[in-house]
């Protein structure tokens, strides 16, 4: 089965390649391009995030002034598909909570290899948080059973909405076509039946992928791949002598309002160590840290630091 997906998948590559991006060359940290696009009548932004295989939420915080429901005919869209690769080690999974975004590393004989595929997520709600830290998958299935652990069949009994014990495979599966279940006791990564969720933090705490996107990376990985679950609103990262600094609210709530400069000037500095006396411009940085729209955004460039005086 999971070689005839990934026949499938290789035979229809352009359903796939939004996500397939070139490692970067040493020295590098940063992938892919912002690009634009111009709505159709019927459009929603539900409707331009999935099919560009961007998260609800990513693709609101860059275009706060479009209205999400109604943005009518010709309406021009930021497709935030540039990143800065999250600071962790670049080999198996990496799960960033804050940009609701994964990372995967294909081994070496993959015939990914050499590539960065990377995708949105639905993540746990406040109060039913992912688990940060470092685990592995340690199996998977498709077309997987669902058995509801007793505080969510107790929290759905409280709202009116009873859930049997064990939920089958079909359309009433919230786990969707496929899961990979963690190293956290019930925990998973997973498809969903509620793909508008994608993007948000909707989830009782596993990770929710698109259907198209879970079915890939299913194809990719197996049990014993490493998965690192990680949240860094702010990454710093280089590219061709430029850096770049990408931000993203730092609570649950999706406010941008930034508590500490902290986390940003650490990333920063973790960024630069190599390069110690790299003139950063922190106006900027503090600036992408309050817009906080998950735009990549320049701090900094050697060719100009080398002309100053």
């Amino acid at each position: 089965m999971r070689a005839w997906i990934l026949v499938c998948l290789l035979l229809c590559m352009p359903a796939v390649e939004a996500a397939v991006y070139d490692r970067p060359a040493p020295g590098n940290d940063v992938i892919g391009e912002v690009r634009e696009i111009r709505t159709r009548a019927q459009d929603t932004l539900v409707d331009v995030a999935r099919r560009h295989d961007i998260g609800y939420r990513e693709l609101r915080l860059a275009n706060p002034h479009v209205d999400p429901w109604l943005p009518g005919e010709g309406t021009r869209v930021v497709l935030p598909t540039r990143y800065v690769l999250p600071d962790a080690p670049r080999e198996g999974l990496v799960l960033n909570l804050s940009e609701m975004r994964l990372y995967y590393y294909p081994a070496k004989d993959s015939p990914y290899a050499g590539k960065v595929i990377t995708y949105p997520l639905g993540i746990g709600r406040e109060g039913r948080s992912t688990p940060l830290g470092e685990t592995r998958i340690v199996r998977t299935a498709d077309r997987p059973t669902w058995y509801p652990p007793a505080s969510i069949r107790k929290e759905h009994a409280e709202d009116g909405d009873p859930l049997p014990r064990v939920v089958p495979p079909g359309p009433d599966n919230p786990l969707g076509e496929y899961a990979l279940y963690l190293g956290f006791p019930s925990y998973l990564i997973h498809g969903t039946n509620k793909p508008a969720g994608i993007g948000m933090r909707v989830s009782s705490g596993c990770i929710r992928l698109y259907p198209e996107d879970i079915a890939a990376l299913y194809s990719m990985v197996d049990a014993g791949t490493t998965v690192r679950i990680i949240d860094q609103p702010y990454k710093a990262g280089w590219l061709d002598g430029t850096l770049y600094v990408e931000a993203h609210p730092p609570d649950a709530n999706g406010r941008s309002r930034v508590g500490s400069y902290t986390p940003l000037v650490k990333s920063v500095i973790a960024a630069t160590r190599q390069r110690p006396d790299f003139p950063v411009d922190w106006n900027l940085a503090q600036n992408a840290a309050e817009t906080a729209d998950g735009v990549p955004v320049s701090v900094g460039n050697e060719q100009v630091a080398s002309k100053t005086p």
